[in-house]
């Protein structure tokens, strides 16, 4: 039957950068204005959109549905993590949790201790104390992060299973991956809402 991946590149969300979004809200307003801003936030809330949309043609069938998150430890407490940021507006989380109601298995993704690494990293760089070092590490972190990931995922989708991956997209788990796992990949283009509208006119 063969194992196979459905791989979701993702934007994140204010909600998913915790205490790190208002610098970067800052930062980015500072650089291209507050319209500039808005057109970004609507662009990511199309994104959603775009992608839940793609999901539901696939017609899975959800009971042999693996679920695999950015930023989601292996800590036992994924479901509760899910449903706080969720609960605070994440759009990604949020799909995750109507993935799970269809049947879906929620799955502890990450290393929590390269999780943490890394977010320190990126809090220094934010708060301009990194250095061109640091900027390196973080690039390491993320392919250890991304080694992690495809051996959990090889570890956990059983045969006959589909997997569904969320990951930004400057991971790389799909080159990680061994080849027995199919990987189809759900590109998504901010164009694509407008698609579905015309699809849908009368």
């Amino acid at each position: 039957m063969g194992r196979r991946l459905i791989y979701v590149p993702i934007i994140h969300t204010e909600v998913d950068m915790g205490s790190l979004a208002e610098s970067f809200k800052k930062e980015y307003m500072k650089k291209y204005g507050t319209h500039k801003w808005e057109q970004h936030l609507k662009k990511i809330n199309d994104l959603w959109m775009g992608i839940e949309e793609r999901l539901n043609q696939k017609n899975l069938c959800y009971n042999h549905v693996r679920v695999y998150q950015d930023g989601l430890p292996v800590c036992g407490k994924e479901l509760q993590i899910v449903r706080d940021i969720a609960n605070s507006g994440g759009r990604n989380h949020q799909l995750l949790l109507k993935l799970i109601r269809k049947g879906a298995t929620l799955m502890g993704t990450e290393d929590p201790a390269l999780l943490i690494k890394e977010y320190q990293l990126i809090k220094d760089a934010t708060l301009q104390t990194s250095t061109g070092k640091d900027n390196t590490g973080h690039k390491n972190y993320i392919a250890e992060r991304d080694a992690f990931i495809a051996n959990r995922i090889d570890k956990t989708l059983m045969d006959g299973e589909t997997g569904i991956l969320f990951l930004g997209m400057l991971h790389k788990v799909d080159e990680k991956l061994p080849s027995n796992i199919v990987i189809d990949y759900l590109i998504y283009h901010l164009p694509f809402k407008e698609a579905l509208r015309e699809k849908k006119k009368p």
